[in-house]
């Protein structure tokens, strides 16, 4: 097996998909993030366009860019939503288990993890804010092109896209000490 492999992290959301793209070293069991990206489907505007239109439109962009992200990579770990309260997060979330269903049913097979998977293997403990994980996220990899911009002479985060960037980093992180990647590389060697 190769030394290298080319990993992925998705942290799926109906307006900003993060996405995470690294290499992670098999031996030394590193990881480097050498993209970062944030899925944000364009959509028309006007008073005469249905949302369910609109959903179907964000779905179609989403699986689009969802699918290219992990076409070339080893191993592709996705942050699995959880149903929602609200009549249209439950609508976000049937729109994200929606794109993830049609990756594994085009071909592209990805480990799943939960929310609570994901902050723990970042920071620790289950209950992270947003910032704590962007922090953690900056830290361990400055090395990734964060989206940056500059405010009375001060670089800051812009923590709109970090945020799912971050999320999908610590997805990576969670699938790594999976017992299903885990098992995936010891039949690989």
């Amino acid at each position: 097996m190769a030394r290298h492999i080319e990993v992925v992290g998705q942290d799926p959301s109906l307006r900003h998909w993060g996405i995470a793209k690294g290499l992670y070293d098999t031996v030394d069991k590193s990881l480097k993030i050498h993209s970062l990206s944030v899925l944000e489907p364009v959509l028309p505007t006007g008073k005469q366009v249905r949302q369910n239109s609109l959903d179907l439109e964000t779905a179609v962009q989403l699986t689009v860019g969802a699918v290219d992200a992990a076409r070339d990579s080893n191993a592709t770990f996705v942050e699995v939503p959880v149903g929602s309260q609200s009549a249209r997060a439950m609508a976000s979330y049937g729109v994200c288990v929606g794109v993830l269903g049609a990756m594994r049913g085009g071909g592209i097979a990805f480990f799943e993890v939960t929310p609570t998977e994901v902050k723990v293997a970042a920071v620790g403990y289950a209950n992270a804010k947003k910032r704590e994980m962007i922090s953690w996220a900056m830290k361990a990899h400055p090395e990734a092109n964060w989206p940056m911009y500059k405010k009375n002479g001060v670089m800051l985060v812009s923590e709109a896209q970090a945020e799912h960037m971050a999320d999908a980093i610590g997805a990576i992180y969670a699938g790594i000490k999976g017992n299903s990647f885990q098992q995936m590389l010891a039949l690989r060697q």
